[in-house]
């Protein structure tokens, strides 16, 4: 029986521009994704990377004096959220530092956030290939940590020229595809999160100590 729409609760959606830089091309974009997801109905929590500071990961630091405050700070993000969009940039066909390094933080916290949520990854960037090289790299280390990275991953290329002043995207189709992806991302997360129908014995990767295997979800 189809839920009421005013007894749904909203798809509670972490939104982050994977960049430093406060002019960022993935600052823009991330600031599109949150209002195309709030637009579908989401409750939308928008940041920037730069609101975790965080040192390089050094494994004799953590020792002495535990995680910086900044990873802390966005693994109780990730937590709270049902699902998280990711706005990465591409530095020399792969991750950036500053967003892998503040994935190898956070995967340190027990239990770790990563686990079991739904990541949708978009990039912008100047070149032709609007930053999917980067993308692909990015699904390693989410998907090994048990995130359930969202197929449909989205590119914008020649993104300095991509944006109207209204913070839209200038080509309509593109602008269309877009909200079409967000969409669907929503209504999956929505589906495995709120309508849990299966049970199924669930191996994660090979460092999780999870003490109880079995979980209810529904995939699609």
């Amino acid at each position: 029986m189809p839920v009421p729409d005013e007894v749904r609760q909203p798809v509670r959606l972490l939104v982050f521009g994977a960049s430093l830089r406060a002019g960022s091309l993935n600052t823009r974009l991330a600031a599109l994704v949150a209002r195309l997801a709030a637009e579908a109905g989401a409750a939308v929590d928008l940041a920037r990377l730069a609101d975790f500071p965080m040192p390089v990961y050094d494994g004799d630091a953590e020792a002495e004096t535990g995680l910086p405050e900044g990873a802390l700070a966005l693994r109780e993000r990730i937590a709270s959220c049902d699902g998280f969009v990711i706005s990465s940039p591409e530095y020399n066909a792969s991750v950036p530092g500053v967003l892998k390094n503040a994935v190898d933080w956070v995967s340190r916290v027990r239990p770790q956030p990563f686990k079991d949520k739904h990541a949708l990854l978009v990039s912008a960037s100047p070149s032709l290939v609007g930053g999917n090289r980067g993308l692909w790299a990015l699904r390693v280390p989410l998907e090994h940590l048990g995130c359930r990275v969202y197929p449909d991953m989205f590119s914008l290329a020649r993104a300095h020229e991509g944006f109207t002043d209204a913070g839209d995207l200038a080509d309509g189709g593109l602008q269309g595809r877009l909200a079409d992806a967000v969409g669907a991302f929503l209504r999956l997360v929505e589906a495995d999160t709120r309508y849990v129908c299966l049970q199924r014995r669930w191996y994660e990767f090979l460092g999780d100590r999870t003490d109880a295997p079995v979980t209810e979800r529904s995939e699609d």
